[in-house]
């Protein structure tokens, strides 16, 4: 019997965006663990972008894409959390999330709830989950506490935004440009900064009355980063995330004794989605903000996957706002 073949995006080197490939890929069979998902919708995130440049390196060719949903068609052995039918979604490796259908490990699968549709599904589970560890279990911010994060209009701000207002936090948010400002505000972002026109350090601190905040919350990275240590109150935490702007710059740990006894933590969804302990009740916790309506997940961008690389383009070009899908 001859095998399905699927299409699906692959890379044989690192580079721009040129050097995703809209191929035909063959479909295996589920093996031990493993199960095979037809795919509704696919994510978009920064993350794919340095797969893709190879600043994370993986063994080439490979795909990309680290989130979707859809539907269970085959189960291999031994998997019993999910079974043939089952709406789905999921965030995390292995890669190869842009495909129409791929076989890929179960244990990062997450039973779908009806209210919530594919493409809300594949736009928000590595966001969302991120959110989720990031305001509950990385610092557990409390109803008043004020917080300062980087990048407010982006996916993963956004849904911040909602989240830090639904526990009732104070929320300073720094963006990169006027038409962004309005999007947070229509957030309901407290305190927006335009980072690149004001000194973000300076508003922090006049906003706390010299406080600074307890915790800050970083994914922009080299620009950003040193700076956003003199944002934090004494005993305060440091949240660096990600590296939109690249790698934060080596730290001396010394510094962080003379700015207040700081600390600082580089946490990653990959730690809390390989673990089922910390994985479901992040995603019910998720799929509750959702379905409540405190959350909303705004797809702001779509694409047919054919399109990747403007998607690509797009992202890096710091053009789209919210979340990004692609349609196999």
């Amino acid at each position: 019997m001859a095998k399905e073949m699927v299409k699906a995006i692959r890379v044989d080197e690192a580079g721009g965006p040129e050097v995703m490939k809209y191929v035909d890929v063959e479909l295996g069979e589920p093996g031990p663990g493993e199960v095979l998902i037809r795919q509704h919708a696919c994510g978009l995130n920064y993350i794919d972008v340095y797969f893709r440049m190879g600043y994370y390196p993986q063994p080439l060719p490979a795909g990309l894409g680290m989130e979707g949903a859809g539907v269970i068609e085959k189960v291999g052995a031994g998997v019993t959390h999910v079974k043939v039918g089952d709406r789905v979604a999921y965030a995390g490796r292995p890669t190869g999330a842009y495909a129409a259908a791929r076989v890929m490990p179960a244990d990062i699968l997450v039973k779908l709830p009806d209210a919530i549709s594919f493409e809300t599904g594949a736009a928000m589970m590595l966001q969302g989950l991120t959110v989720a560890y990031l305001l509950t279990s990385t610092y557990k911010v409390q109803k008043g506490d004020t917080v300062l994060f980087h990048a407010i209009a982006g996916g993963v701000g956004l849904i911040a935004c909602q989240w830090l207002k639904a526990i009732g936090a104070t929320v300073i948010g720094t963006v990169g440009s006027k038409e962004k400002a309005e999007l947070a505000k229509s957030y309901g972002c407290d305190h927006i900064i335009l980072y690149r026109e004001e000194n973000f350090v300076k508003r922090v601190q006049e906003i706390t009355g010299g406080k600074g905040v307890p915790v800050a919350y970083d994914s922009v990275g080299k620009d950003t980063f040193m700076q956003t240590l003199d944002c934090i109150s004494p005993l305060g935490l440091a949240v660096s995330f990600g590296g939109a702007s690249g790698s934060p710059p080596l730290l001396d740990l010394s510094i962080l004794a003379g700015k207040g006894s700081l600390k600082v933590t580089r946490p990653t969804v990959s730690t809390y989605v390989l673990n089922r302990s910390l994985l479901e009740p992040m995603a019910a916790e998720l799929f509750n903000m959702v379905q409540s309506g405190k959350v909303k997940i705004e797809i702001n961008q779509k694409y047919r996957l054919a399109d990747v690389a403007q998607a690509h383009t797009d992202l890096e070009g710091r053009k789209t706002t919210g979340s990004t899908i692609l349609i196999p």
